[in-house]
Parts: structure tokens; C-alpha cells; sequence
């Protein structure tokens, strides 16, 4: 993983956090080929890295990302079909690295979420976005099908399928509120609350056992198309045997055991008072 400048700036704000941020902000952060290969090679980093906990995916500037360059989308129509599905696959690498590295990932969305954009936006497992952003499945209005990285098996996940359908098949824009209300956003900040907001979020999830979390996100992304209950509890099974025999639930249980406040002492038993002794019998007459 390598940290600085570049068409991805990577910075580590705290040692258990990095912050990847797509950094072409004269283009509104619209991808080039240069930027997906950028991605996918920090996610496997990342799959490496056991002392991050938290990925945030942002953008420089005023927008998360406009989606892919015009620029680049013309020299697309032009490629072979096996050149094509090359750069089709080195895309997808993106996404999926994304979803498949242990750590969450916060999307941290200002502006607009345009296209490919959106779907970056969709892969990861949380979004935080401000007021004033707009998500767009922008590929109707190219002449694109709506199947382009992952958008249409993941936006039905977070929306349900009419929204997403709606999404998909207008091109229209949708604010943060309406984002919000249809689970394609976690939370709405002000623009300028946006990084401190997205890094108090990964910092309450950094705080827990990263096995645990790790194992959390593994096990959500298993279960969401699990067909029962019974196999869903079948996945999770060998999950939490891990989980319970990682160092995390030995130290919480330590941890809550040390805060519980202790139990007052059991009182003494009351001393019963000596009961005074019946005066024996006088053996002397009662005067009258």
C-alpha cells in the first residue's frame, strides 16, 4: 500500500484507519484505467495489512466521483471485443476488492456519485453522505446497459428492486434525503461535517475485535442471499466458532467484568437479641 499523492491519495489519520481518496478533482474524481488498477492494488494490500481496521473511500474536491472519463469512454467503443473485456475485468477488480477485504469500508460521499462513481459507492458496506449529494445510475443516458460493475445486483440489495429498478431505468438523480429513506444512504451530514463524521463512525468500528468484525462482514455478505434460515445458521456456525476462540471475546469478557461495579457485600445475619430468662420460681410465699 503506498501512501501519498497520485490518482488514489492514501492517508492513514490514525494507525488503525486509512483514508483512500480518488484524487482527480479538476474531472469531478472520474476514473481512468489508472485509478481502478490504484484501487485494486490497495485492497490487496489491504488483505494483507492486519493493523487496519477501517478503509474510508472518498473523493479530493467538492464530489466523490462523476463516474468514468469521457475522455476514456470514447476510446472504449473503439477497443476489440477481448481488449474490452479485459478493461471490463480490471474494473470489476475494483469492486470486488472492495467487498472482499476484511476490513468495512465507508463511503464518504460529497457532490455526485455518477455511474461507476455509484457503484464504488455501492460496494462499499457503509455510506455517509452530505446534504448537497446526488447518486446517479447514470448508464441509460450513455447508451450503457445498467449491468456495469455490480450496480445491478447491488443497488436492488440496499433499495429493494423497484427502487433500484427506477434508478437504473430513468438515469435520474436522487438526493441525500431520498437516498437516505431508501437505504442507499446510512447518514446525511453537513458537507463540511462530512470527514470528521465518516472517521467518527470508523472509529467506533475500529474499537471492536477485528476478527469479529472481519468475520461480521463476511458472514452479512453470505446471508444476504441466503435461500433459508437453516442455511444461513449453517454459515454462521463455523464463523462464530472462530470468532469465540479469538483473543477479542476473552478480552471483552475480561473488560465487562472489570466495569461491572461490584455487589455489595452480603449483610450479617442480624443478631436476635438474648432473649431475657423467665425468672425461675420462688420458692419464698408471696406476701398477701
Amino acid at each position: 500500500m503506498t501512501e501519498g499523492q497520485g490518482p488514489l491519495q492514501v492517508t492513514r489519520p490514525s494507525p488503525e484507519i486509512v483514508v483512500a481518496a480518488l484524487h482527480r478533482p479538476h474531472r469531478k474524481n472520474a476514473l481512468t484505467e489508472e485509478m481502478f488498477q490504484a484501487l485494486a492494488e490497495l485492497c490487496a494490500g489491504l488483505r494483507k495489512d492486519t493493523g487496519t481496521r477501517v478503509l474510508v473511500l472518498t473523493g479530493t474536491g467538492a464530489d466523490f466521483c462523476s463516474g468514468y472519463d469521457l475522455d476514456e469512454a470514447g476510446r472504449i467503443a473503439a477497443l476489440p471485443p477481448a481488449e474490452l473485456l479485459g478493461l471490463l475485468e480490471r474494473q470489476a477488480a475494483a469492486v470486488t476488492g472492495l467487498r472482499d477485504i476484511p476490513q468495512p469500508v465507508i463511503a464518504a460521499v460529497d457532490g455526485v456519485a455518477v455511474g461507476a462513481g455509484l457503484s464504488l459507492a455501492l460496494a462499499a458496506d457503509l455510506r455517509v453522505v452530505t446534504t448537497r449529494a446526488r447518486l446517479r445510475a447514470s448508464f441509460v443516458t450513455m447508451g450503457l446497459s445498467g449491468g456495469d460493475m455490480g450496480a445491478s445486483w447491488l443497488l436492488p440489495r440496499l433499495t429493494g428492486l423497484g427502487f433500484a429498478s427506477e434508478m437504473m431505468l430513468t438515469g435520474r438523480y436522487v438526493a441525500a434525503d431520498e437516498a437516505l429513506g431508501h437505504g442507499l444512504a446510512n447518514t446525511v451530514t453537513a458537507p463540511g461535517a462530512l470527514h470528521t463524521t465518516a472517521l467518527g463512525l470508523a472509529r467506533r468500528i475500529a474499537a471492536h475485535s477485528p476478527v469479529a468484525v472481519a468475520l461480521t462482514k463476511r458472514v452479512l455478505q453470505a446471508n444476504a442471499d441466503a435461500p433459508s434460515l437453516a442455511v444461513a445458521l449453517e454459515r454462521e456456525a463455523p464463523l462464530q466458532t472462530v470468532a469465540a476462540g479469538s483473543p477479542g471475546l476473552r478480552q471483552a469478557v475480561a473488560d465487562f467484568r472489570s466495569a461491572r461495579p461490584g455487589r455489595p457485600a452480603t449483610p450479617a445475619a442480624p443478631t436476635t437479641p438474648a432473649t431475657p430468662a423467665t425468672p425461675a420460681a420462688s420458692t419464698t410465699p408471696t406476701e398477701n
